[in-house]
């Protein structure tokens, strides 16, 4: 339906004279709206070869004129029941009835065809800025956060959370990966975690940003865990060994830029005699088609009786399924969502389609003490843009309540 509307605006505010004129402007614009949906659904299949780049592009260039094309779909329905409501009422009536109006510049049609148009324009542009400006527009979000048991030493605790950085999705640019890295540094944390997601699907994807991910300072181990997409599961591999290979590649990858990966284990950090603990888990999802690698038990039972408990959960469905009955867990730390790359994001209302799925899916979360923060992501997966949750570098500070 939207196609049609889209076509039905299109032709109606250029209103184009002739026979002739008409039928090669349908020829066209069905000719140029089938070669798109063609190409992207070409990119789609072979989305892993050849020029990668270029097909994130073909695979988003017709999502980006559907989204302007339900737009116009509104206007133009609203047109049409009106049009069917004056039919209605004219068979009633039996009779035409009114008086005789001046000739209009431009017919009623044509203005409500153009206004569509220029509605259906907002998502356009704004998708379009999102690709060209959005996705490597890195914010820093700075959250205070309070803690009655919050042990003193730990009174004012910086952490850092990048996540989902997909260094697959850059293809070869070195240089927004670095700008984030001298955002990072720049905010002088004490300890910095990254939750997941590193890659999409294959461990050489981060290789080329590894010098600059390396150049993240920390005086604390730099900790971080494994998300859905590190695990290679979106890809044929040739056998169950290449794909073991895989994931251990990213591992010792992990290790060579300087951080600790936590596989369902526990690290304790201490400022005096105080304790803070820092649990991390594998991917664990509530959702069917994403993997439960996840051993919270195994790793809860690590952290022993540190005082304030920080967990590293790359999918947030997993904090009501399971985090919460640990009520020792203080902090868990997610990601996963991207805030779907799209939404609106404004003081006191955030909306996006991914909450239909994630009844938490961008900022914090309160349940008791236990609290949840959920990254939107650094990077970009699918379409190269981001439009309202843009990239983001969290600085969450710890206070005493």
């Amino acid at each position: 339906m939207a196609e049609t509307y889209g076509y039905v605006a299109v032709r109606t505010a250029l209103a184009p004279s002739s026979p002739a004129a008409r039928r090669g402007f349908a020829v066209s614009y069905w000719a140029l709206t089938l070669g798109l949906w063609a190409l992207c659904f070409w990119a789609a299949r072979t989305r892993h070869d050849g020029p990668v780049a270029l097909k994130s592009y073909l695979l988003a260039a017709p999502l980006l004129l559907l989204a302007a094309k339900l737009v116009i779909v509104f206007p133009l329905l609203l047109e049409d029941f009106t049009r069917l409501g004056r039919w209605a009422a004219r068979g009633l009536g039996g009779a035409e009835g009114g008086r005789a109006t001046a000739i209009e510049p431009i017919s009623r049609s044509q203005f409500i065809s153009r206004l569509a148009l220029g509605l259906g324009a907002v998502p356009l542009v704004a998708l379009l800025w999102g690709m060209l400006k959005g996705k490597t527009d890195y914010r820093v979000r700075h959250v205070v956060l309070r803690y009655p048991n919050l042990p003193t030493s730990f009174e004012g605790f910086k952490i850092l959370q990048i996540s989902d950085l997909h260094t697959g999705s850059f293809n070869g640019n070195l240089e927004p990966m670095r700008r984030a890295v001298g955002i990072i540094n720049a905010q002088k944390a004490d300890l910095i975690v990254m939750t997941g997601d590193l890659v999409n699907d294959r461990a050489t994807e981060v290789e080329p940003h590894m010098e600059a991910l390396a150049g993240i300072k920390s005086d604390l181990p730099i900790f971080s865990i494994l998300g859905n997409h590190d695990y290679g599961d979106y890809v044929q591999w040739d056998s169950a060994e290449a794909k073991m290979e895989n994931l251990a590649r990213l591992a010792r990858n992990h290790a060579k830029i300087g951080w600790r990966l936590l596989l369902d284990e526990s690290h304790t950090i201490r400022r005096g005699a105080d304790e803070l603990a820092v649990l991390g888990v594998q991917n664990w999802s509530s959702h069917p088609n994403f993997p439960k690698h996840g051993k919270l038990a195994q790793a809860h039972a690590a952290s022993g009786n540190a005082p304030f408990k920080l967990l590293l959960s790359h999918d947030p469905s997993h904090w009501e399924a399971q985090v919460l009955d640990y009520q020792d867990i203080d902090l868990t730390l997610s990601g996963h969502t991207h805030g779907m790359q799209f939404g609106v994001n404004l003081p006191g209302f955030k909306w996006s389609p991914v909450q239909y799925s994630y009844p938490q899916w961008a900022g914090i979360y309160e349940q008791g003490r236990q609290k949840l923060y959920v990254n939107v992501g650094l990077g970009y997966l699918g379409f190269p843009g981001r439009v309202g949750f843009l990239p983001e570098i969290t600085l969450l500070e710890l206070r005493r309540a």
